[in-house]
């Protein structure tokens, strides 16, 4: 049987410039979402405490509290240390290309 479906051709270039930046664009922002919802959940974690006398309640309910925060900051720092590295990237390219330009042939 025949696949209908269109391949897409097997290239090993590297991405653009325009396409690193656009990438680190997006991933900024969503870090950036990311630390603000953190700060929220925190702040109304902070504002909203947990009225139980029982140990364990405490105890469950510090540990939740901890690891949506910490998750939430950790996918913020993912996104943001992927944003830099994308930055990184796209000044990388600029340069690979800049020096790969071939000059002009001379007149003699």
């Amino acid at each position: 049987m025949s696949n209908l479906s269109p391949q897409p051709p097997e290239t090993n270039a590297p991405p653009g410039v325009l396409q690193c930046l656009t990438s680190a664009l997006i991933a900024g922002t969503i870090a950036l979402l990311m630390y603000k919802v953190t700060g929220g959940i925190a702040a109304n974690f902070a504002s909203h405490p947990l009225h139980s006398d029982n140990y364990t309640a405490q105890r469950i309910a510090s540990a939740v509290r901890t690891l949506v925060i910490g998750i939430c900051a950790l996918g913020s720092g993912i996104f943001g240390f992927a944003a830099l590295g994308l930055t990184a990237l796209s000044v990388q390219t600029f340069i690979q290309k800049v020096r790969q330009r071939p000059e002009p042939p001379s007149q003699s």
